[in-house]
Formats: C-alpha cells, structure tokens, sequence
C-alpha cells in the first residue's frame, strides 16, 4: 500500500477564517482539493479560496520535466502493455531506466498510487502539471473500455504530433527575430569599435566629410554616448512585457491576432492552430469524449486567442443544438475545405478519420512553410548584414577614395 506521505502530492495554498473569524492563510499537501478542504475543517478553518500553488514543473532531482518527456513515457508504456507487461511492472521498467531522473522519480510515485488502488487516470490527473484533461480523459475511457494500451498510442502520437507542431512554430518565429538580433549586435560592434578608428583618422584630414560618412560618424558618436540608453530601454522593454503579458488579458489578445497578420509567419501560426483544432478533437472523438466537453480542450490546445474565442463560441452554439459544420461556418475562421471534410465526416458518422485526415494535410503544411522560411531567411540574413556591414564600410572609405581622386 502507498503511504499517506506518497498520496500527498499536490501543494495547495489557502485563505479562510479560523474559530475566533480572523483572516488566516496557509500551504497544505493533499491528494485531492476535496481533502485539502476537509483537513482544514478539522484544524477548524472556513476555506474562502483555496488553488494548486503554482511551481516550476521540477522534480526532486533539480531536473525538468518537459513535455518530450511526457510524450516518451506514453509511448514507452503502451509499448509495454502492447507486449503484454503488467500495469505496474511496466512502469517500474519505465521509471528506473527513464535518463530524466526528476520524470524517474514521478512515474514512481504514479506507480505506487496504482498500487494503493488508484486508477491510472486518477494518478495522472493528481499530477496536473505534467497531464492535462485531454490526457487523463483519454487514459481514463481506455481503462473502462479495456483498451489502455491503444488508447496509450493515441495518446502518444498526440503528444507527439503536438510537440512537433509546438517546435516548427518556435522555430518560424526564431528566425526573424535571429535576424534582428544579429544586425543589431554587428551594428553596435562596428559603431561603437570600429566607426570611431576612422572618425580619428578624418578628423587628421582637415577636410570635410561625405554626407554619408558624416552621417555614419555621427551616429557613432550617438551610441558611444547614449549606449546606456539603448541597453536599458532594452531591457526595460522585455521586464516591462514579463510583467505585463501574463496579467493583461487585453494584450495577450492584441498580440496574438497581431501574429496572425505577420506575412509568412502569421500563415504558419494560423495553419498549426487549424492542424492542433483538428488532432485534438480527433483525439478526443476517438476516445468518446462528448463533444461540447472536448471543445474544452480542443480550445487551449489551439494556442492562439482567435481560435479559443472561436472555439468557445462553437461550443456554446452546439449546446444550444447546431451542428459542428454549421457552427465553424459561422466562425469565419476555417478554410472551407475543413468545413467540408467535417460536413462529409458527420454525415458518414466518420468524423475522426476526416479531423485526422485535416490535421496530417495542415501539419504538411506548416512542415513546408517552416522549410521555406528557413530557405529564404538564410540569403536574407546574408544579404541584410551584407548591406550593413557593406554600407559601413563605403562610408568609412569613401573619404579615402576622395582623396585619392583629388591627388
């Protein structure tokens, strides 16, 4: 049996009233927020709010568990119950030969909540850090319907479908902001370093500068001076967004509607959103999961504030009774061809082969744009420094060529 200390695996802060009503505030470990609740009643503590304390997803170890970690589990478990390994030997295979030691130690936690007589859809779901609704939804309706391990495999190439939409976003978006970066840091070495060489050497000259030197000189001489400027509106601007962004509704919606009109870029946010709408709910179809409570999940997992509100839009028409086709018609947002795959898989009651069919072609899709973008941002990145640093360079020897033309 699992100990009372191994089931107490949520940290949960707390605010209430004590016995003599005076505001009291606290941290308690339960497996549950219904046990939480119940603990503080037996210390005598009217709960007013109670949540899950935030931490970074960190285990004993010092080692982070990332979400490629989560995905390798999965399929490393369903490959165990394919090949006929009990539940709980599986995971003890799993956990002592995992190379993350932090996801060692919580794939050994889960397995001994299993031996205390959880389910495991109940264990993962005390871990909602590391396995969201989707997750445990999924592990929970293949538990009942006897086929864990299928349901492991969906849930598994879900993971990793998902991560690897996740990482061609990340990496269309690094690009242009590695362009940036790298102009402004060539920039600033040669203004600051190289400008102010030559500067000396004209002012020896006597004579007066090229428009275009002068101008390059004095710019020099600007962020010699004003460096200091440049770095602290820097780095005002990034504490400024970390404070703001995670607080501000309003802006996170603003940027994230900006994104969608960013051209390149903005078609590869789109598409992967349109690719994670159809995976998810195709998932969640799969698995049985009503459809007005997948599109819970189907929402976040879009990952962009346009197709969340579209999304939660949806599921308030198909309560009311409106079928999917009509109620993403309505959106604005989807391309036809995804309204009509979806029209054609409601009919034939096929729904989850359309959604998939959809999410592998917009997944090619993204693939191709993320392969494009880098091919044209490697000649860019030559050409733009070229020009810079090409431009310096004119403008620093454009006296010289003066002189030697007046000589």
């Amino acid at each position: 049996m699992a100990t009372a200390e191994k089931n107490e695996i949520i940290d949960f802060i707390w605010e209430g009233k004590d016995k003599k009503s005076e505001t009291t505030k606290g941290e308690i470990s339960a497996p549950t927020e219904a046990s939480a609740r119940a603990q503080l009643r037996t210390m005598g503590v009217r709960v007013l709010k109670i949540k899950p304390k935030p931490k970074p997803l960190f285990g004993k170890s010092g080692q982070k568990i990332e979400t490629k970690d989560i995905s390798i589990f999965a399929r490393q478990l369903a490959t165990m119950l394919e090949a006929g390994v009990p539940l709980v030997q599986a995971f003890d295979i799993v956990g002592k030969g995992h190379d993350n030691a932090s996801m060692g130690d919580m794939i050994m936690a889960i397995k001994a909540d299993i031996e205390g007589g959880d389910t495991l859809a109940e264990a993962l779901g005390k871990r909602p850090l590391y396995f969201n609704d989707l997750f445990c939804n999924l592990v929970g309706a293949g538990e009942q319907a006897g086929v864990l391990e299928t349901m492991l495999g969906k849930v598994a190439t879900y993971q990793e479908k998902s991560e690897s939409m996740r990482a061609k976003v990340k990496k269309a978006l690094t690009y242009p902001i590695a362009v940036l970066v790298v102009c402004f840091i060539v920039s600033a070495i040669l203004l600051i370093f190289v400008v102010p060489v030559f500067a000396d050497l004209f002012h020896g000259f006597g004579a007066e500068l090229p428009a275009f030197t002068q101008m390059v000189v004095n710019m020099s001489e600007w962020a010699q001076s004003n460096w200091w400027m440049v770095v602290g509106a820097i780095v005002g601007f990034f504490k400024t967004w970390g404070f703001f962004y995670p607080r501000s509704e309003e802006m996170r919606k603003g940027v994230d509607r900006m994104m969608l009109k960013i051209p390149i870029v903005g078609t590869i946010i789109f598409k992967s959103a349109i690719a994670r709408f159809a995976r998810t709910l195709a998932t969640m179809s799969t698995a049985g999961v009503p459809l007005v409570e997948a599109l819970d999940s189907v929402a976040g997992a879009c990952g962009n504030i346009v197709f969340y509100e579209a999304v939660k839009q949806m599921q308030v028409d198909i309560s009311a009774g409106q079928r999917l086709q009509f109620s993403m018609e309505q959106s604005s947002l989807f391309p036809n061809m995804v309204i009509q795959m979806v029209a054609i898989g409601e009919e034939s009651g096929a729904i989850e082969k359309m959604l998939e069919k959809v999410a592998d072609f917009y997944e090619e899709e993204v693939d191709n744009l993320v392969d494009n973008l880098s091919s044209l941002m490697e000649p860019l990145i030559m050409v733009v420094l070229g020009t810079i640093v090409g431009g310096l360079v004119v403008a620093m020897y454009l006296p010289i060529f003066k002189m030697g033309e007046a000589v």
